[in-house]
């Protein structure tokens, strides 16, 4: 990735940032939230050739570890989304074909945005946080992925517009 694709994707981000903790997170969603944002991430992650989901993956970590609602320690993110990351990296044949059709693109959005849940939460495990019981956190991932399917179709035609518009010349 370029400096200048880095920098236009950091901006991106922190402004689908600002749209989740100003406006989707006051929103009270029945059985647990919704993360625009973790959905997003998932969604340019998957988008990505090798290294970019790498990279992908760590910017948007880094993004959402600066969010100052944030209980978890720094960095906790930026790990969750690399090995995202890494596993669509290293994936990358088989990725291709969900993300070359709508429905099975939805579905791989809503188990990655469950999947990142449910790491986050067993990182924070082994870091020693308080998440709550294993039911409470199992109906937070799945509740998220739920809500993931549902809004996915939603935004992903102005995610994928997004995407070719933060590509620079070279990569199109």
């Amino acid at each position: 990735m370029s400096p200048i694709r880095i920098l236009s994707t950091i901006l991106f981000l922190f402004l689908v940032f600002a749209v989740q903790e100003s406006a989707v997170s006051l929103i009270h969603f029945p059985v647990t939230g919704f993360s625009l944002y973790v959905a997003v991430a998932i969604s340019l992650i998957a988008s990505e050739d090798h290294n970019g989901s790498l990279v992908m993956g760590f910017l948007a970590g880094i993004v959402l570890d600066l969010s100052p609602t944030s209980d978890s320690p720094f960095g906790q993110w930026a790990l969750v989304f690399t090995l995202i990351g890494y596993l669509f990296a290293v994936n990358k044949e088989s990725i291709a074909d969900f993300t070359s059709s709508p429905i099975t693109f939805v579905l791989l959005v809503a188990v990655g945005s469950a999947a990142a849940f449910a790491l986050d939460l067993g990182f924070g495990a082994m870091l020693g946080e308080e998440n709550g019981s294993i039911k409470h956190d199992l109906i937070i991932s799945v509740g998220n992925g739920m809500w993931s399917i549902i809004f996915a179709p939603i935004f992903l035609p102005g995610l994928r517009y997004a995407r070719r518009f933060l590509l620079t010349s070279k990569e199109r």
